[in-house]
């Protein structure tokens, strides 16, 4: 287990967890923006080119988020047919989801304060982004704890007896 810390969480999670993920890729966030991230020749691409590069690879990709996005989030997201049609993605909206956990392939996870955000987990300067901290795992053991416990969320499990679906705009069951 290691520590990351502020930018160090940029590079972490978006350069080395996410793109290592060749099967699975799952995102859970409570607060989700527009970001930004580093792609070919130093030029800056939506996160979500990223994500509908990993679905056109075939990797299955699980993003989970308490709030809906904004018009530029969605007007990016709507660029991107993978992530609308394909079966390789599911988006699941609850809002009490306060968790910020990335997990490539059940064999790395982040777990930690940074939300899917350019504060958060983005590419801004240390100069105006959020201070944040979290811990990356290879622990087998509690990445497949992390796993189940997400996995009985993404099936509904917790939804059924959720005390707060009068402001669930997206009910799983």
């Amino acid at each position: 287990m290691r520590l990351v810390l502020n930018h160090e969480t940029y590079d972490v999670v978006l350069k080395e967890i996410v793109p290592s993920a060749t099967r699975l890729l799952w995102l859970v966030t409570a607060d989700l923006k527009d970001l930004h991230v580093e792609g070919a020749r130093k030029k800056f691409i939506p996160f979500l080119e990223v994500l509908a590069g990993k679905i056109r690879d075939g990797v299955e990709v699980r993003l989970v988020h308490a709030k809906e996005p904004g018009p530029r989030f969605r007007a990016d997201f709507d660029r991107f047919p993978e992530l609308i049609e394909g079966d390789l993605f599911n988006r699941i909206l609850c809002p009490r989801m306060h968790m910020k956990i990335v997990i490539a392939d059940g064999r790395i996870a982040y777990v930690g304060s940074a939300n899917l955000t350019g504060a958060g987990l983005g590419a801004k300067s240390d100069h105006r982004r959020n201070f944040e901290a979290g811990f990356v795992t290879e622990d087998r053991k509690m990445i497949a704890g992390l796993m189940e416990f997400l996995d009985s969320f993404y099936l509904g499990d917790h939804c059924v007896k959720c005390q707060r679906r009068d402001v669930c705009p997206d009910p799983i069951v």
